[in-house]
């Protein structure tokens, strides 16, 4: 199974060098991917728990691995095979990045923020509280598919 680094990178790979991708934009696009996969695709896309933080939901080891950029744009990687996705996963990422790449983090912090999986989880003070599957999936069947 992919992890959240895999689907990091493959953002990342899609945007490029010349891309804006900061560390606030790469978790909000991980977190949508894995929204609409467990949505759409009945499976999520990586193992690791996404998190309920003050600026939205984070996968804290991807958080931790990119944040020495602070808020600035995060390179692509050297090299990335996007086969590690199937067909399907690889065409639900494009689809991901297309409708939300577009959007400025602190835009995607603002719509994660009015979202129920974010708001039902998220306790000021409390940096770690996991955002269940579930309720993920749930949401983005009700709200954000079609």
């Amino acid at each position: 199974m992919p992890t959240s680094h895999d689907v990091a990178k493959y953002f990342l790979s899609v945007e490029g060098d010349e891309g804006e991708i900061s560390n606030l934009k790469l978790q909000k696009l991980v977190y949508y991917a894995q929204g609409f996969s467990l949505a759409l695709l009945d499976e999520p896309l990586f193992d690791e728990p996404i998190e309920a933080w003050m600026h939205g939901p984070v996968v804290a080891n991807l958080y931790h691995r990119y944040s020495h950029h602070g808020s600035s744009s995060i390179p692509a990687p050297a090299q990335f095979d996007a086969n590690i996705f199937s067909r399907e996963q690889r065409r639900l990422l494009g689809d991901v990045y297309e409708v939300y790449g577009q959007y400025s983090a602190w835009k995607l912090r603002q719509l994660t923020h009015e979202e129920d999986p974010w708001k039902d989880n998220y306790e000021e003070g409390v940096s770690s509280k996991q955002i269940p599957p579930e309720e993920m999936q749930k949401y983005f069947r009700d709200n954000l598919v079609n």
